[in-house]
This record gives structure tokens, sequence and C-alpha cells, in this order.
């Protein structure tokens, strides 16, 4: 069996359906805590409340489901971990040491854990930052991510815990509605477009982050989850990258599809705060060498695809 935490999250939610598919819906079990999971989800395969601050819970779901393999998605996001870090810590840190502790004591076969380019901080080269480089982080979000990376590669150099992790980007999907991410600001503009030709965006015009679609985060993780651990020097800290692109960048390009498109700006000092700490591309040459990462879409098919599936789930 398949665990997936978080699966009623943003990633959750398309990572459970394409394992769903590829392995069999009764073989991937949806843990979702306090959000109903999408009815095509709740209705296609087997779930559970997973609370991953809940050591003997999280244990007896483990074990009761002879779970083998653990996609460990359940996470506080940025802004939302900042007005609450007391949660954040319980969430993002407390639980994965307890999803890494039930893994091993249960012989769980690989955990994937993705981390964020918010496991960067101001003094890390923001421009193709390296894969290995300095990592001092000012939010409590990205304080995790540190923590996930290192506590990972921990657990496979000490315990052989086939553990595996990478720094995902801003993903954009049409599937689910923006969240409290800092980079969902690029998810919310296309809705803006569609439903009402305009959108007032919380970060500056300049204000440039990588980003990546939703097929290929998914990618990422599936592509890395299925690697020999053989090519493998990094574990649970991998650069991924497929694109960067600004507010006012996104802007144009959706203004070609729609021209009465228009964008206002509204900054606000928390988010801009946290987007500027973050790299603007990475440099993601170790996934490429190691596991044969390579992204499907650029910006323009990101976009143009985007836009048309938004545009008929909203009709």
């Amino acid at each position: 069996m398949i665990l997936v935490t978080g699966a009623a999250g943003q990633i959750g939610t398309e990572l459970v359906s394409e394992l769903r598919q590829r392995h069999g819906p009764q073989n991937v079990l949806a843990g979702r805590h306090k959000t109903p999971l999408p009815e095509e989800i709740a209705s296609s395969g087997p779930s559970e409340i997973v609370d991953v601050t809940n050591l003997d819970q999280l244990k007896a779901i483990v074990q009761n489901h002879n779970v083998t393999r653990i996609f460990h998605l359940s996470s506080i996001l940025s802004a939302l971990a900042e007005s609450n870090i007391h949660a954040a810590h319980q969430v993002n840190i407390n639980g994965v040491f307890n999803i890494l502790t039930v893994a091993l004591e249960a012989n769980v076969e690989q955990v994937i854990i993705p981390s964020s380019i918010a496991a960067f901080g101001a003094d890390t080269p923001r421009e193709s930052t390296p894969n290995d480089t300095i990592q001092r982080p000012s939010t409590t979000y990205g304080i995790s991510k540190v923590f996930t990376e290192l506590m990972g590669n921990y657990f496979y150099t000490r315990f052989k815990l086939d553990v595996r992790g990478l720094r995902l980007p801003g993903v954009l999907s049409w599937k689910t509605e923006p969240t409290a991410g800092t980079t969902d600001y690029a998810v919310a503009m296309f809705y803006g477009a569609i439903a009402h030709n305009k959108y007032e965006c919380y970060l500056g015009p300049d204000t440039i982050l990588p980003m990546m679609y939703m097929p290929d985060a998914i990618k990422s993780l599936l592509d890395l989850s299925t690697a020999s651990i053989n090519t493998l020097s990094h574990h649970s800290d991998f650069n991924v990258h497929a694109m960067s692109f600004t507010p006012s960048e996104l802007a144009s390009a959706i203004k070609k599809i729609n021209p009465q498109f228009s964008i206002t700006y509204n900054v606000d000092p928390l988010r801009q705060s946290i987007a500027d700490s973050w790299p603007s591309s990475l440099d993601d040459s170790a996934a490429r060498k190691e596991w044969g990462w390579q992204p499907d879409f650029d910006m323009a098919a990101l976009v143009n695809d985007m836009y048309s599936n938004l545009e008929d789930k909203l009709k």
C-alpha cells in the first residue's frame, strides 16, 4: 500500500490520482486531516484521517494497511506558517520526525518528502542557486524544510531508510484553488483573469520566482521515487527547475489570450519579504544527472494549458 499524507492538498489530490492510475485505486491510501477530500478521490479508493502529529495513530495506520511507501505531503505553507508558528512546528517538524520514525520501525521501503525553495534564504545566491549551498532561511516554513532535508539525509545515512526529496518551486494547477502559498498569486491571477478580467497582486511586478506546472511537479516526485538508488549521490535535497517569471510577465502572457485582462498591485509586506528571500532560478544539474530530471512544460505551454483548462472548469 502507498500512503499519501496531505492528500486533500493541491499536490496531494493530483498525486493520488496519478498513483491510483499507475498502481490501482485499492493500493493507494489517501490520508487527509481537516480538509475534506475531493469527491473523486474519496470515492475512488481507500482513505483515512491522518494526523501526522499523533505518533500512535500514524503507527497504527501504517501497520494496519501494510504501507510500503509514503509520500509525505502534509505541511502548513509559508504565509500561514508565519501566522501560526506553533502549529507549523507541530506539523512541519514533529510531523516529519514522526513519519520517519514510523517508517523505520515498520520497515517501510521508501519515504518521499518534498522540500521547497523556501529552504534557501537571503544569503543564498539567488540566480542559478546551486544544489549545495548556504541555507539560512528566515521563515518558519523555510526552517522546517531545512530540517526535513537534513533529517531525511540523516535517516538514510544512519539507518539506510530510503528517504528522498526535492525542492519544489511555486506549483500551478487548474484543478485546485490557490491556498496560502506565497507563489499562489500565479494561480489566483488566472482565476481573476477568467472570472473578472482583472487581478490585484500581493507581490510586486518584478518579483521573479521559480515556477512549475503541476504535471511536471507530479512527474518529478514519481521519477525520483522510481530512480535507482545506485545512481543517487543526493537524497532529500534535489533542486528541480522548470521556469522563472515575474507577475508582470505572467500578466503579459495572459493578456495575449485575454486582451481585456488588467493587473494592479497591492504589495503585502509579509509575503513580499518571503518572496524576496527565495531564489530567482535554480541549478538542477544534480537532478538531471542523477535521475534524469527533465520538465515537459515551459512558460508558454503552461499558460496556454492552464488558461484553457481553467476556463472550461469555471464555465
